[in-house]
């Protein structure tokens, strides 16, 4: 079997983790390419709520391989608290690979994540503060802590050196902080070498051998594709690339394997942060969209921005991820609304835009084209079919399918894992 790239559609918190989960028990290996812990999944199974971070989904799924693939930048306490976490709830990690060639999250990237960010004021970026920029910026500069260098000292010990030559020079002499000394960085990096090394791997081979065996491999991003540095609300973005292109890179995956790319998109739309949101609601009915769908970060906590579902988005990601299928989510939130809005187009100085417009300050201007749908009040928790969903619904989604441009193969009616219509088999 080819692999398979599943990616968000909007600007993060599809439900990206729910639908790499519906994959199920066919999917050999879940590989994150991307991102660190400053984004999450909320995965639910039967009562059971699991936040995942660092970890692939395909943690939760028995004998699926979870990968931390080479695109990735790990904060290594994070990484053996979420693995604590979880086997105190009696799942097994014991599965998980790490690829040697991911980068490590040090110290000092956090601490100039966090004084950048204030430094910026009004017009900071939104990071979570968790260092991913920095360590991104270290990765292209050169001067990165890669996983494998955990395992000598000596070589580890001259890179954190030279790192902190420039590095401590910043904090205190243009943040007024303290700078790191060198010796407590390595220990502490070192400290992580024992438990991390039975999971380190070459991790393009492994997956190469699996895909050659007929297994099922799934790249999963974090974030989403109007979030990703070359193609995203630049510079309200994250650092690494989140859309389908990444999965190559990120994974040691060739193009040439990849079959199948499923884009997952909210029934409305969510982002958090700053940075532009065209359909953005600051009315009861944002109020009603995230006291409804719960709209707080996994990792962050932070209440999302909430708005109409936005069709010129959807099209974006379409043709930017060379999107096959789309799994929509959260349906059920819309039950309740006499009327529900779409934005169709936007208008920016009396121009009509059907396509994103190319220029970033148009975009901030952009004003939004709706067409307004038939709402509906039944429950659809219920629903495992099509023909289960009230009338109104079924043209809700079928009209969003046409104007996105690819077909929605799997809707989201509930958080639980069995809240599903599958409507197209994903792998098949």
């Amino acid at each position: 079997m080819p692999a398979i790239v599943l990616v968000g559609a909007q600007w993060g918190d599809e439900g990206k983790g729910k639908a790499t989960d519906l994959l199920g028990s066919r999917v050999n290996a879940v590989v994150k390419f991307n991102g660190g812990n400053n984004a999450g999944h909320t995965i639910v199974v039967g009562s059971e709520k699991y936040a995942l971070h660092l970890l692939p989904s395909g943690i939760l799924t028995p004998r699926c391989t979870p990968v931390i693939g080479n695109g990735v930048v790990i904060d290594l306490g994070v990484l053996f608290e979420e693995i604590d976490a979880l086997e105190a709830r009696g799942v097994d990690t014991s599965r998980l690979v790490v690829s040697s060639a991911a980068h490590v999250i040090t110290p000092y990237a956090r601490t100039l994540d966090k004084v950048t960010e204030r430094f910026l004021g009004n017009a900071k970026i939104g990071t979570t503060g968790r260092g991913i920029g920095p360590t991104y910026a270290d990765k292209m500069s050169r001067v990165g802590i890669r996983v494998q260098d955990l395992f000598d000292v000596e070589g580890l010990r001259g890179k954190v050196s030279g790192a902190l030559d420039l590095k401590n020079q910043i904090l205190v002499k243009i943040y007024n902080r303290k700078g790191f000394d060198v010796e407590a960085v390595v220990a502490e990096l070192a400290s992580y070498a024992d438990r991390l090394r039975p999971m380190v791997s070459d991790t393009p081979l492994l997956l190469e051998q699996m895909l050659d065996r007929g297994e099922t491999v799934v790249l999963e991003a974090s974030q989403a594709t109007l979030l990703d540095v070359d193609h995203g609300t630049y510079p309200f973005v994250t650092s690494s690339n989140a859309t389908a292109g990444g999965a190559c890179t990120g994974s040691g995956i060739p193009p040439t394997r990849i079959s199948r790319v499923v884009g997952v998109i909210k029934a409305y739309t969510t982002r958090v942060g700053e940075g532009p949101f065209p359909t953005e609601l600051l009315d009861d009915k944002g109020e009603l969209l995230l006291r409804t769908g719960a709209e707080f970060g996994t990792t962050t906590g932070r209440p999302r921005r909430c708005g109409w579902f936005d069709a010129v988005v959807g099209r974006y990601a379409t043709r930017i991820n060379g999107v096959t299928d789309f799994v929509l989510t959260k349906l059920d939130v819309l039950t309740g609304l006499d009327e529900v809005p779409v934005c169709v187009a936007y208008e920016v100085d009396g121009t009509r835009f059907d396509e994103l417009p190319m220029n970033q300050a148009d975009f901030a201007r952009a004003v939004p084209i709706y067409e307004t749908y038939p709402g509906w009040h039944e429950d659809l928790s219920a629903a495992r079919s099509l023909a289960d969903l009230p009338r109104a619904a079924r043209e809700y989604v079928a009209a969003l399918e046409k104007m996105i441009k690819a077909p929605i193969s799997a809707i989201g009616v509930g958080p639980r894992r069995d809240e599903t219509i599958a409507v197209r088999d994903l792998i098949d």
